[in-house]
């Protein structure tokens, strides 16, 4: 396990590859198949995410990488790509985060998400959709209010629950940890959607 003083070390270093392979280690991040650039605030994403699994958001360290993350956020809201995006803004959920630029980041995403409810890899909407990123995207943001709120869930849920035998063994691992975050307050269990509880 990557301890504070291993990601403070790295994050001062600027070895955001380093600090990225370190903290997916046993995490649904490593199964990511894709060529995505390392840099500083993919890192300082996920070294927010760890430190506030380790109850660490007090530390010094946490707000540096929260503004990191700030900082990256580019004009239309998103971090670069649906991925980095998606875990720019769960460590900004972390701590119940929210604010403009939580909500820029969730509009982002829900204006790239494709008729048929899925994400491209790409920040291009006309780009095809990816099962892959998308059950990835479902796995950070799934269980956040916000998320549910911007996207068109329902209709993601339903590509996946079409679409579920025919994905490959990785993306099925990422949608299976998806359907675990997937707790939706208006559809039962029951009704088909593999996962999801109903809590309301």
């Amino acid at each position: 396990m990557t301890t504070v003083r291993q990601i403070e070390r790295y994050w001062t270093a600027k070895d955001y590859a380093r600090l990225f392979r370190e903290l997916v280690s046993f995490r649904p991040e490593a199964r990511l198949r894709l060529e995505i650039e390392v840099r500083a605030p993919l890192a300082a994403a996920l070294a927010v995410i760890r430190l506030d699994e380790l109850s660490q958001s007090h530390h010094a360290l946490y707000t540096r990488l929260v503004r990191a993350v700030l900082a990256a956020q580019e004009a239309d809201g998103g971090w670069g790509d649906p991925v980095t995006t998606a875990l720019c803004l769960r460590a900004l959920l972390c701590g119940n985060g929210q604010g403009v630029s939580v909500e820029r980041g969730m509009q982002y995403l829900a204006n790239l998400q494709k008729d048929e409810g899925i994400w491209p890899n790409l920040p291009l909407r006309r780009m095809p959709a990816d099962a892959h990123v998308s059950a990835f995207i479902l796995t950070q943001l799934g269980d956040s209010p916000a998320f549910r709120q911007a996207v068109r869930l329902a209709d993601a849920l339903e590509w996946f629950r079409v679409y579920a035998d025919s994905l490959d063994d990785d993306t099925r691992i990422l949608w299976n940890r998806a359907t675990l975050r997937c707790r939706l307050r208006t559809t039962p269990a029951a009704e088909g959607w593999p996962g999801c509880v109903n809590v309301g």
